[in-house]
């Protein structure tokens, strides 16, 4: 992966995890980010990865949304 396009999906995660962060409790943005990251680097789409780090989050770190899928 090119600087650039790092630079491109790293601008990606954190406008997604902004949605999150905005109804979610107190946690480490870097875990939502590194289960974002790795799913989109593994073909997801932004939401399916937004998907993706939202159940990491429930499932690994007892973080979860009310409402969420």
């Amino acid at each position: 992966m090119e600087i650039g396009e790092l630079a491109e999906l790293l601008q990606e995660t954190e406008a997604q995890h902004a949605a999150f962060e905005s109804v979610a409790p107190k946690h480490n943005w870097y875990d939502w980010y590194a289960a974002y990251l790795v799913a989109r680097q593994r073909g997801s789409n932004p939401d399916e990865a937004a998907f993706a780090a939202r159940t990491f989050m429930a499932d690994a770190k007892g973080i979860v949304i009310a409402g969420a899928p």
